[in-house]
């Protein structure tokens, strides 16, 4: 094997036939399992000579959380290429005397930066949406909580209930799949059609070392090189060839071309002979910008540079000055190389390192007007859409209300002590439920369904008025709205924040 330059991040190695697996693996699924949390204790402090002792169970241990974490030595997503599962630990349960249960330890899985999170559809296993974009190194984003620990019975006592009987039950964690989706952090890609040179213009201006043939062939993974051309230093993206199409999914190119949305600068190569198939290079020119302008209309406008290579070659002087021509009037550089000879690879070497760095500045100062980098925004954006709730018309005089939080708050409770369900009943009415449903139409006597429980409304009078046209509601439970005077926690009640 070569030795490959300390500064270099070659991610792509033999194929299957070969003997060896590649190690390149930039997109993958996962299932992530928070730890479950334990349970609070209901327990009474029993001791001689100490008349009512009162309550004293302890709560039970939160589960570990599922975190996952950018790191700037990670460049491929092969640890989760075979290892598909991932459980947090759970916490332990409560014990009496006040003893709470240990709290699980998170599991950190990491990887490279640039990685988009995405959650899975349950049914479809299509992207729903994206968790998180880690583009930071050491930027985190939790993306399966583990589940709360359950309060003991001493949270529940207030001036009227002071011997409650009751405990929470430590919350189950939440299973689900995730797509992690890793896209190239590279200050320019070299893009084009396959067997145009691309890898053998990567192994003359950096230490990267693609395979390269005298036959046709495309690159199967992206390479990276770091170029250093006078005092510019750069890292460069060798992206597989595209054909035309592959905005659509022909070929093998649009699976990669994810890894050029990230780079400050194109460098659009163009075979100048025409290729083994004698191609017009101004027409190969044309449908590669349209293909990146059908995949991402932003690419269209991205700084570019074209490249016209193989000009070693006899006879293609008339072509070179018309791709020139082209060039120019869509106001991009032009350069004319041979990776072959490496004439002219110096000069576009240097013109690239110039342009990476006016694009680092003037990226440097948008950051700069920007708010300044927010390592918990990810976790905020998650703890905002557990808040929300959402009320559901299934069939006539049936309803199903959803939501992270109070689903939580329902298999917390002990559904075979009355005391329990009268306190859960408190706590719906707090956050809003029974306002929701009575908007939505919800009547008298109507089914109400949460996960796989079912309640009978009995939350207004029957002179209400209804809208029963409505047969889905949404709701943003706000804090504030439960820090209203009668809403506030009854005398000696250690209120549990059950929107956190």
């Amino acid at each position: 094997m070569c030795n490959l330059h300390p500064s270099l991040l070659h991610i792509g190695l033999v194929n299957i036939q070969g003997g060896a697996v590649s190690q390149f693996t930039d997109i993958c699924r996962i299932n992530v399992k928070g730890g479950d949390g334990g349970a609070g204790c209901m327990s009474f402090r029993r001791e001689a000579f100490v008349p009512k002792g009162g309550p004293d169970g302890g709560d039970g241990g939160h589960g570990g959380d599922v975190v996952i974490q950018a790191d700037a030595q990670l460049s491929s997503l092969i640890d989760y290429r075979f290892k598909h599962h991932f459980r947090a630990e759970a916490g332990t349960h409560g014990k009496g005397s006040r003893k709470d249960g240990a709290d699980g330890k998170d599991l950190i899985l990491k990887v490279p930066m640039g990685t988009v999170i995405r959650e899975l559809d349950p049914t479809t296993m299509e992207p729903a949406y994206d968790l998180a974009d880690l583009t930071h190194d050491g930027e985190r984003v939790v993306v399966a909580p583990g589940g709360t620990g359950g309060l003991g019975n001493p949270h529940f006592v207030t001036s009227t209930r002071r011997a409650p009987a009751f405990a929470q039950k430590g919350e189950p964690a939440i299973e689900h799949w995730i797509e992690l989706e890793m896209k190239l952090m590279a200050d320019a890609a070299l893009v084009g059609f396959p067997s145009v040179g691309k890898s053998s213009l990567i192994a003359r201006m950096s230490a990267a070392r693609p395979k390269i043939a005298d036959y046709p062939f495309t690159t199967l993974v992206p390479n990276l090189g770091m170029v250093r051309a006078g005092e510019y230093s750069y890292v460069v993206a060798d992206v597989p060839g595209l054909i035309e199409g592959a905005a659509e999914g022909k070929g093998l190119g649009h699976q990669f071309l994810r890894h050029v949305e990230r780079t400050a600068l194109i460098l659009h190569v163009v075979d100048i002979t025409g290729s083994y198939e004698g191609r017009d290079p101004l027409e190969d020119y044309r449908i590669i910008n349209d293909e990146l302008r059908r995949y991402a209309s932003d690419l269209a406008d991205r700084p570019q540079i074209v490249v016209a290579n193989k000009c070693d070659a006899s006879g293609v002087a008339d072509r070179v000055q018309a791709l020139k021509m082209a060039a120019l009037e869509d106001g991009h550089e032009f350069f004319a190389v041979s990776a072959l000879t490496g004439a002219g690879l110096q000069t576009l070497m240097l013109a690239c390192g110039e342009r990476v760095s006016e694009l680092r500045r003037a990226i440097a100062e948008e950051q700069a007007a920007a708010p300044a980098f927010d390592e918990e925004k990810w976790e905020r954006a998650r703890k905002a859409r557990d808040k929300r709730f959402r009320v559901l018309q299934e069939e006539p005089g049936a309803w199903r209300v959803t939501g992270t939080n109070l689903e939580r708050m329902v298999v917390q409770t002990d559904w075979e002590n009355e005391e329990a369900i009268i306190y859960l009943q408190h706590r719906m009415a707090r956050m809003g439920v029974d306002d929701a449903l009575i908007k939505a139409g919800c009547k008298n006597g109507d089914e109400v369904r949460i996960l796989g429980y079912a309640f009978d409304f009995e939350g207004i009078d029957d002179d209400g008025d209804y809208e029963d046209d409505v047969e889905f509601i949404e709701f943003d439970v706000d804090d504030e709205e439960l820090a209203t005077e009668d809403s506030q926690p009854e005398v000696g009640e250690e209120d549990p924040d059950v929107l956190a």
